[in-house]
């Protein structure tokens, strides 16, 4: 029976602001005829200059009100320092801010785009590469961007196995992260061979977002990365591998998983929010996230039991690091940069990874601060909901982004509306 869907809310893309540009903005903004390149030479005072008085609308994830109350707490931080208004454009996915962009190429707005910045990573980056549709390299001109040390953390300049060359700056970290509760689930499943024995146990007591959420897609990532027989295909394009056959195992899995989940496999949860108010309103008794913190925010938040455990997979999940970008034809690119360095500031970064806050990893490298800096990311926290970062354990590299899309329209075949 076809997964029944969520229905889809448009997109409030919100009207430019016009104005004479400053001479600085004038340049940043030049008609292109590819991937815009970003003029090295104007030193960084210039540029902060340029953005003030600007109106920067950022396309980002709308779906969860503590992200959008972190953002709201960064633009008012910008209009404080920089006289700039930040405008959250809220996405049900990424892609859709893609689209917007391809629209206006097409339509021959080069440098006039409804886009400023826009929260990217994987196979949404892929294709903003693939059609030319980035302004860059811009991440090396961030002040704030030499505090990621990028020589020894390549996980900042590396997305989805393609190297970033600039054209995208990182702002968080992410690892695949179970969590249970403890009360109901005294020994949880260490792999994906064990979670469908235990589902087959607890019938209802798990499920996974309906695909293709960002984390129901990587809960099929997971799984054959895990069920595969060579996994290292998976960091090459599928057009070198036959798609019908490495993907084969992880179809029989969901098979044999789909009968014995939340609603018997008939409905799925619209995303993480909603698998995590299932866990609250206790419905089911394991689930996952792609923030190693949100089960004890959640906890502290009183939206998860006291009794929840958080744990990765006995051979390690997926992890990766998300990035924001500037579309070629932005129309404010100094004030999109000058909020993209503010994003790697230390006290964004500190204030982000707050459980309090959102609890979002640093991309930050510790080794780069000053004492007073580092401080400020110090955990006093002894909520047992909460894993050290010692105990994350292996972290999996994500697969080539040709794979989201092969397993996202294999999914939506056999599972989706048809």
């Amino acid at each position: 029976m076809p997964a029944r869907r969520s229905p889809t809310r448009s997109l409030p893309f919100l009207p430019l602001l016009l104005g004479a540009a400053l001479s600085l903005a004038a340049a940043l903004t030049a008609p292109p005829t590819r991937a815009q390149d970003a003029p090295a030479t104007e030193a960084w005072a210039d540029v902060e200059a340029a953005a003030r008085g600007q109106t920067v609308y950022w396309n980002a994830w709308g779906g969860d009100a503590t992200i959008n109350r972190y953002i709201d707490w960064v633009a008012e931080r910008m209009d404080e320092r920089f006289d700039m208004e930040v405008v959250h454009v809220k996405l049900d996915d990424a892609a859709a801010a893609v689209s917007r962009v391809i629209a206006e190429k097409s339509a021959g707005n080069v440098d006039d785009g409804a886009i400023d910045l826009v929260w990217i990573n994987g196979e949404n980056f892929a294709a903003m590469k693939r059609h030319e549709l980035l302004f860059g390299p811009f991440a090396s001109r961030l002040p704030n961007f030499a505090l990621t040390v990028p020589a020894a953390n390549p996980e900042v300049v590396t997305d989805f196995t393609l190297p970033t060359e600039g054209y995208e700056s990182p702002w968080g970290k992410a690892q695949l992260t179970f969590y249970v509760d403890a009360e109901r689930v005294q020994a949880p499943p260490g792999s994906m061979a064990a979670l469908l024995d235990w589902a087959r146990a607890h019938p209802g007591r798990f499920t996974y977002p309906l695909v293709p959420d960002f984390l129901g897609t990587t809960f099929l990532k997971q799984a054959l990365i895990a069920l595969t027989e060579d996994p290292s295909v998976l960091a090459e394009p599928t057009s070198a591998h036959d798609v019908a056959t490495v993907t084969a195992p992880l179809w029989d899995f969901l098979d044999a998983l789909h009968p014995h989940l939340w609603r018997e496999g008939r409905d799925f949860p619209s995303g993480g929010p909603e698998l995590k108010r299932l866990m609250g309103d206790g419905e089911l008794s394991l689930a996952f996230t792609f923030n190693p913190s949100e089960p004890a925010a959640a906890v502290a938040a009183h939206r998860l039991p006291p009794s929840t455990r958080s744990y990765v997979l006995d051979g390690g999940t997926l992890g990766n690091v998300h990035f924001v970008a500037i579309p070629f034809n932005a129309a404010h690119k100094a004030g999109a940069m000058v909020l993209a360095n503010f994003l790697l500031s230390p006290e964004a970064q500190a204030r982000k990874q707050d459980i309090a806050v959102w609890g979002d990893p640093t991309v930050l490298d510790m080794d780069a601060l000053t004492p007073e800096q580092r401080a400020a990311f110090d955990v006093d926290d002894a909520s047992p909901a909460r894993l050290p970062p010692e105990a994350l354990g292996r972290l999996l590299p994500e697969p080539h982004p040709s794979w989201t899309e092969a397993l996202e329209a294999g999914w939506q075949a056999r599972y989706g509306d048809g």
